[in-house]
């Protein structure tokens, strides 16, 4: 018997469900027990990153309490009290936390006029390879101030001249101490360029900046920041207009 258009599609479509379900159940015998592995491994992967995740906020919040409490006993002079705290946050898996906790071990050194102390701790950070660069220069800017005047001049050049550039954020306070080894070295020029360029530099704190101009102005070098020769000329404009008048 002859089978009618909509029976043999009926047949084909039969034959290609019992063709796609042998394909996977071969597919399946064949790569079945691996297909189930990497769904374990994977799923286990997340819940392990999820969990390390939660240990993470956690370890972070105890870190944030204990930083918490050593800065208050700080503040009450209980210097004694701080120290156990700071020196497990100094140990933390948490850059910040390790971070804050040596600056503020340094900064305790540098009240007892400790600058040798001091300045290992703030060597530390620099060295610290795992912290980020406003930590790490930073840090080597306090240690250099704490052993600028055990330091040659040339050190001082050399270990600071990557952070005094006009783009890094502490270009004031590193270019300072730059500025001063270039006058112990007899480099005038040198100096009074550096100086001129803090000067001129907006981002470069007030106090470096009113200090840049007068050593620069001492060393020769014309360093008015631009908005003050500005209001400068507006002035000597308006008193000119009104003496005119």
């Amino acid at each position: 018997m002859a089978l009618t258009p909509q029976n043999n599609q009926a047949f084909l479509r039969e034959v290609d469900e019992e063709l796609r379900k042998e394909q996977a159940a071969a597919l399946w015998k064949r790569w079945g027990l691996i297909i189930a592995i990497v769904i374990v491994v994977g799923l286990a992967s997340f819940g392990g990153y999820l969990f390390w995740q939660s240990q993470q906020r956690e370890a972070a919040g105890r870190d944030g309490e204990r930083f918490q409490a050593a800065w208050d006993d700080l503040a009450a002079q209980r210097i004694e009290k701080a120290s156990a705290p700071l020196a497990a946050l100094a140990q933390s898996k948490s850059d910040g936390y390790r971070a804050a906790a040596m600056f503020t071990q340094a900064d305790l050194l540098l009240q007892k006029d400790d600058l040798k102390g001091a300045a290992a701790k703030f060597g530390a950070i620099a060295a610290d390879e795992s912290l980020g660069d406003p930590f790490r220069h930073l840090a080597l800017v306090r240690q250099t101030t704490a052993e600028f005047d055990t330091l040659k001049p040339d050190q001082v050049v050399a270990r600071l001249r990557g952070v005094a550039v006009p783009e890094n954020a502490y270009f004031g306070s590193a270019g300072e101490l730059v500025a001063l080894a270039y006058l112990k070295q007899g480099r005038r020029d040198l100096a009074g360029r550096l100086f001129g360029q803090m000067a001129q530099d907006e981002k470069v704190p007030p106090t470096i900046r009113q200090r840049a101009v007068q050593m620069a102005g001492v060393l020769g070098v014309d360093a008015v920041p631009a908005e003050a020769g500005s209001r400068s000329d507006a002035t000597d404009g308006a008193v000119e207009s009104k003496a005119k008048q």
